[in-house]
């Protein structure tokens, strides 16, 4: 990376730092912060509510549009009633992205007195999204045109601002023939801004009107219905700009599906594995070439330089969550506490001394062991640029908070079953044989390995062909059990997944729930035991099914220091804040 785009990276995330600072003041909402350019609640995308919200990292779109965007969301947060919202908002999609755009504008009128520049962003944002809009093509079909020019009266109406000056020419015939139509529409919105619930019923006339004479429009003549269709589709599309409405607000995360096994329910020896023999525990850094891994190593270092992490505050979050108050002798003479027997002499000598006390000293140790268990199916191929940033960047404060950490992996030895599956078949293929496939348990980084001896061999989770499938129940097993091994006062696994367990040849034998089945039995053994509190960060998944405390990551963009910071808070409470 060079060293212009290392400062446009930098650049780009003090717009965003400064972005989420103006929503935090706006809304007095603590938990929300930028990430790629979106307003996120705990690391949850929060839903767009129209278009002209949607902005680009810069320099795609400068900050000060930037700042119009977050104004608006913030003035959206603070004066709407979601509930309400939800119980009027229609079903067609048509109507549903005029109200949504129409309840927007709505919250922008409300400007903060003494807070010109909210104003100022937000006209510059809606003007920026007009003329891009234009320059795009959207405004040259009937649909495009009808929808452009309404946004334009709408926000003209309700603001008090002249429509877009570069667009007046291009939508004044449009804009007096549904005048009439939309008039008494537009006049009531304006009356009636400052009640939610007036407001929605003009909001929702306008909306169907205007759909109604989309829809009469494309039904004038058959032949043409198709292409109207496709016309409104498309315009639709392009017009919403990646409009998420359809998600509420913590709903931008699957939940992971699960079930339960019937083979694993009817069997009397619980959960069984055909043949260990060709089970292994490799160091992974041994699997890659020392060229390849100095070559992996670089990348992630330009990454995390680009991404301008923090380390030591990390380190400081982490030191402050992690620690535990150990007893560190006596402070003598102290004015309270308990009486120090060996200056009773004192007091006769001296009626008037006070210092005769005692107080326990106490001193914040991180005498903790967190490790890492990182699924290395196939699917995770995709994210591990940003899983490894993670880790990497987590372990390395653990190690400079004093906090014992290890970084482990999970994968299968080959794909469909391996030399496993060949064993089953020339035994004559007994029935439901259990997990059927050679297990791979990887260490990247062990507890007695400092970050900085194991950095190169972390990179290993680079090479692609380590990513096969994955039996996640018994890989949690065997990291808390090295966890055991280890003296601590706090145990912590975090199991980092994309998706439920997955092994194709175990699945086709048994049944599909076999092993995420297994893994939720051994969650639970687990959290009985009570010395390891095993944790779920789920990349682009909600991992609640199988963790109590859990917590799901949009990995779209490269992990920043926002979501870091929040990352530690949540390892530091044991995943039990907002969020899990």
């Amino acid at each position: 990376m060079t060293i212009s785009e290392r400062e446009a990276a930098r650049r780009a995330a003090a717009g965003e730092a400064l972005c989420a600072a103006t929503v935090r003041a706006l809304t007095g909402d603590a938990a929300l912060h930028y990430s790629g350019a979106r307003l996120c609640r705990n690391m949850r995308p929060l839903p767009l509510h129209a278009p002209h919200l949607q902005t680009l990292p810069p320099p795609a779109d400068p900050l000060h549009t930037l700042r119009g965007a977050a104004d608006g969301a913030a003035l959206r947060l603070r004066h709407s009633d979601a509930a309400l919202h939800r119980r009027r908002l229609p079903d067609a999609p048509l109507e549903r992205l005029l109200f949504e755009l129409l309840e927007q504008l709505r919250c922008e009128t409300f400007i903060p007195r003494g807070m010109p520049g909210v104003a100022a962003n937000l006209r510059e944002r809606f003007e920026a999204w007009s003329r891009a809009m234009h320059a795009t093509g959207v405004a040259d079909s009937h649909v495009g045109l009808l929808l452009y020019t309404v946004a334009q009266m709408s926000w003209s109406r309700l603001t008090g601002y002249p429509v877009v000056e570069d667009t007046e020419g291009l939508i004044e015939a449009t804009r007096m023939a549904i005048a009439p139509r939309i008039g008494s529409a537009l006049a009531g919105m304006r009356r009636t801004r400052t009640d939610q619930a007036a407001f929605a019923a003009y909001a929702l006339a306008l909306a169907a009107d205007i759909a109604g004479l989309i829809r009469a429009a494309g039904g004038e003549s058959e032949e043409s219905d198709h292409k109207d269709d496709e016309d409104e589709k498309g315009v639709r599309n392009a017009f919403s700009l990646f409009l998420d409405f359809d998600e509420q607000e913590d709903d931008g995360i699957t939940l992971a599906h699960s079930g339960d096994s019937r083979v694993l329910k009817a069997s009397e020896q619980g959960y069984r594995v055909f043949t260990q023999r060709y089970d292994r525990e490799l160091y992974a850094g041994t699997l890659v070439r020392r060229a390849l891994l100095t070559e992996f190593r670089e990348r992630l270092d330009e990454r995390i330089v680009a991404q301008a992490i923090n380390v030591p505050r990390l380190a400081r979050a982490l030191q402050a969550a992690l620690a535990v108050p150990q007893r560190d002798g006596w402070s003598f003479g102290e004015e309270q506490g308990r009486i120090d027997g060996r200056r009773l002499a004192q007091l006769v000598s001296s009626p008037a001394e006070r210092r005769l006390f005692r107080l326990e000293k106490h001193t914040l140790i991180a005498e903790s062991m967190v490790s890492f268990l990182i699924d290395c199916s196939g699917s995770m191929k995709a994210q591990i640029d940003a899983v490894a940033m993670i880790v990497d960047v987590l372990s390395r404060a653990l190690d400079a908070a004093g906090v014992t950490n290890e970084i482990l992996g999970f994968t299968t030895g080959a794909w469909n079953g391996g030399r496993a599956r060949t064993d089953w078949l020339a035994r004559g293929k007994p029935r439901f044989p259990g997990r059927l496939n050679e297990v791979s348990h990887l260490i990247f980084k062990d507890a007695i390995t400092s970050w900085r001896r194991a950095r190169t061999d972390i990179a290993s989770l680079f090479k692609a062909d380590l990513f096969r499938e994955g039996v996640d129940g018994e890989a949690v097993e065997w990291a808390c059990e090295r966890l055991r091994t280890r003296s601590a006062n706090r145990r912590l696994l975090i199991v980092i997944s994309d998706g439920s367990p997955m092994d194709a040849a175990t699945h086709q034998v048994n049944d599909e729930h076999y092993l995420d089945h297994h893994l939720r039995d051994v969650v639970a053994q687990q959290q009985l035991r009570g010395d390891v509190e095993v944790m779920g960060l789920g990349v682009g998944l909600d991992l609640s099914p199988y963790y109590r405390h859990s917590l799901a990551l949009d990995l779209t963009s490269l992990p920043d220091m926002t979501m870091l910071a929040r990352l530690v808070d949540w390892i530091g409470s044991g995943g039990r804040r907002s969020g899990s």
